[in-house]
């Protein structure tokens, strides 16, 4: 078997590259100090301290950044993702540098206008170059220059959606070169690549072409193929890359984990990697702060409305199911008249209930009977953004005819997400309106990101959370 050997070439943002990123960040941060102190100049005592902070700073980003995935390659990422991950660093490396600073002594006198804005400003250049970067990236793969060629293994319409995925995205820096039929069912020259039946033609292709990855778009029952084309690229010093068809699996997560010292992909487990569950509970505790202390008048008035209107508690309880199926009690603002309700049967709110009092109609359309649960979310039993938790009753009926539903709390439930956004709110008495809930909780499940959590903050507050199926 032969062994192709190819030049680097500086073909990625990795390398050389990664090295002028740095140095680049460097003078991002030092650049961002410097242009602070000309807003508000330092004295001869301030200017020594503050000096020796930027330059630790410097040494402690240069440790940090990287684990935040800054320096490696940029083909096929967000954009959004990247930048969120530069300020991210930025932020916990000036962090970390204040924290030191206070330890020894070196804070106090330090101007902290000086240092909100040197971290300010050093965030908005991390960012702009970024995206600057990106944007020239991506121009010149669009342009079709600097493109890695890639062999795609496979048939059928999963290997189809691969290579329409790969001609649909030019800004990612691929281009689909040629196919190895795995079927044997097609002509040659299919999507108008060359097509191969035989494997030892296509690797013969591929090495004298000097393509740069083989993508396998197989089936996860497919081996026998996968350990073929393995041990033919096995000299070779080309990227292969298998791309499952997991389209029968409810949840999948492509990453690969390190299980007790073995390589390991879930195919159903917690879409959440530590990083990410940092990132979201971090964000959590500090949005509801922010909303408890700035919500807190309105809270107070909703309470004494509640307690004058009808009797009972301000507040409704009641026993949800949480990330892994923990058991927490969700807080609401009381909306019902007190009622007896039988023994393990909920019932839910219909249009124009006789026991919503007219305060808990305006609260329920409102979504103002939602606001305790920042106290939920204070405590760790929710998230700001997740699939909305259900009584438990329904959980154990909806979870043997809905597929997928179970999977829902994999995560911890939140106050708006997903499905609430696209109209999913309220009654479901129709099993209908239960899938399509459960669909747009999966669907969230599969592609979570921080970015896609602000959206999901934003379009609720957008459209002030209310809505006509919340009655």
């Amino acid at each position: 078997m032969s062994t192709v050997i190819r030049q680097a070439g500086g073909r990625d943002f990795v390398g050389w590259g990664s090295v002028l990123a740095r140095l680049l960040d460097m003078g991002l941060i030092g650049s961002g100090a410097v242009l602070a102190s000309l807003l508000f100049i330092p004295s001869a005592q301030q200017w020594t301290i503050e000096s020796a902070f930027v330059v630790f700073d410097m040494a402690l980003a240069i440790l940090l950044l990287p684990w935040f995935d800054m320096y490696s390659s940029w083909r096929g990422r967000s954009k959004w993702r990247l930048a969120f991950n530069a300020v991210f660093g930025w932020v916990v490396v000036q962090g970390c540098g204040l924290v030191v600073m206070f330890l020894l002594h070196r804070a106090a006198p330090m101007s902290r206008l000086w240092c909100v804005s040197w971290t300010a400003t050093t965030a908005i250049g991390i960012v702009v170059s970024r995206l600057l970067v990106y944007a020239v990236l991506g121009r010149r793969w669009r342009s079709r220059r600097n493109l890695r060629t890639v062999a795609v293994v496979g048939a059928g319409a999963h290997c189809d959606s691969v290579i329409a995925s790969i001609a649909g995205s030019p800004a990612a820096g691929f281009r689909a070169v040629a196919t190895l039929n795995t079927l044997r069912d097609r002509t040659p020259d299919a999507h108008g690549l060359p097509s191969f039946v035989r494997l030892s033609k296509f690797a013969e292709w591929v090495r004298d072409e000097r393509v740069d990855e083989v993508w396998l778009a197989l089936r996860m029952s497919d081996e026998s193929t996968l350990l073929r084309i393995l041990d033919e690229f096995s000299g070779d010093l080309v990227n292969l890359r298998f791309i499952p068809d997991v389209r029968s699996l409810v949840m999948f997560d492509r990453n690969m984990v390190d299980l007790i010292g073995s390589p390991a992909i879930n195919l159903m487990a917690s879409p959440m990697t530590p990083y990410a569950l940092m990132q979201k509970a971090l964000f959590d505790r500090l949005f509801a702060v922010v909303m408890l202390l700035s919500l807190a008048p309105l809270m107070l008035l909703i309470a004494v409305a509640v307690k004058a209107t009808s009797k009972g508690p301000v507040l409704f309880t009641q026993r949800r199911k949480g990330v892994d199926g923990r058991v927490f009690r969700i807080y609401k603002f009381r909306s019902m008249r007190l009622h007896a309700e039988q023994p393990g049967v909920i019932c839910q709110a219909t249009r124009g209930d006789p026991r919503v009092t007219r305060l808990g109609a305006f609260l329920r359309r409102t979504s103002l009977d939602e606001l305790p649960q920042f106290f939920n979310v204070l405590r760790g039993d929710m998230s700001v953004v997740g699939p909305r938790p259900h009584a438990i009753e329904h959980d154990d009926e909806y979870r043997a005819i809905v597929d997928g539903y179970i999977h829902r709390y994999r995560i911890k439930p939140g106050i708006t997400g997903w499905a609430q956004i696209n109209g999913f709110r309220g009654e479901t008495d129709e099993i209908e309106k239960m899938r399509g809930r459960v669909e747009h909780d999966l669907y969230y499940l599969r592609n979570w990101s921080f970015g896609l959590d602000m959206r999901i903050v934003l379009a609720t507050v957008a459209k002030g959370m209310s809505h006509r199926n919340a009655y």
